[in-house]
């Protein structure tokens, strides 16, 4: 029996993949018509619509319909994301015992930066950053700690798709101006954000990656600037760079 809130076409669009995932080879529209009891022309649409989103194909020789590798992809994503965190977990605790300040982990989506994790110091004055709030990946530490490992494709795109703004006066708003800033990122291993996302915050950020050598996130150590000074800053990088490279080895990153 249905409950009363399911959303009927999201339902029957669903056991059509459920469907056809028992069938590697793929099924005609009356098999499927069969299977799950509907019309042939109410599953043709919602086939139309699966092959729109990319999730099923047909063979246009046998006119058969068959899964693509899109469900795998995302859950393959989300499996990538709980792989990180769980990894992440003891080396965040350990980076904010050695700097005693907030430490973040987050992984990227679109033009933008998750923070999926977050360990508090004791410090009195705290960041009032929480988990699952989004930033803008050009304007963060942890966001060019990771674009500065993207081919430079990729980095256009996602200027090109950011709604690039003026946060703080030391927001870079150039594009050339940031790839020589990710240049030196490549070069030293780590990010800053000078209060450019917020005045009166200063982090470092390093990326992490995974067996294949992608870069899957970034790390980073955030305070305010009359803590988190750029002597200090001299300090953090050696235990940023240290547990960036033991979270990416619980990843099976060799590089």
């Amino acid at each position: 029996m249905k409950d009363k809130d399911t959303v009927q076409s999201v339902d029957r669009a669903l056991s059509i993949l459920e469907v056809l995932s028992d069938y590697e080879d793929g099924m005609g529209i009356t098999e499927i018509s069969t299977k799950i009891d509907l019309h042939k022309s109410t599953v043709h649409r919602l086939l139309v619509t699966l092959i729109h989103k990319g999730y099923v194909e047909q063979n246009s020789n046998t006119n058969k319909y068959r899964l693509t590798l899109k469900l795998f992809e995302l859950g393959n994503k989300a499996i990538e994301k709980m792989d990180i965190a769980s990894a992440a977990k003891p080396y965040l605790q350990q980076l904010m015992e050695d700097t005693n300040e907030v430490v973040h982990l987050v992984v990227r989506e679109g033009t933008e930066i998750v923070y999926i994790d977050k360990v508090e110091s004791e410090n009195k004055i705290r960041m009032h950053s929480r988990i699952g709030t989004r930033s803008p990946m050009y304007c963060t530490s942890v966001g060019k700690a990771i674009m500065a490992h993207l081919e430079e494709e990729e980095i256009n795109c996602i200027w090109d798709k950011s709604d690039i703004k003026r946060f703080t006066e030391y927001t870079i708003l150039d594009l050339e101006t940031m790839k020589k800033t990710l240049e030196k990122v490549r070069k030293t291993g780590y990010a800053l954000d000078e209060e450019e996302n917020e005045l009166g915050i200063r982090c470092i950020g390093a990326p992490i990656f995974n067996h294949k050598a992608e870069v899957l996130g970034a790390i980073s150590v955030s305070g305010p600037t009359i803590r988190v000074t750029k002597e200090k800053i001299e300090e953090f990088k050696a235990s940023i760079l240290k547990y960036s490279n033991a979270i990416s080895r619980e990843l099976g990153y060799r590089g």
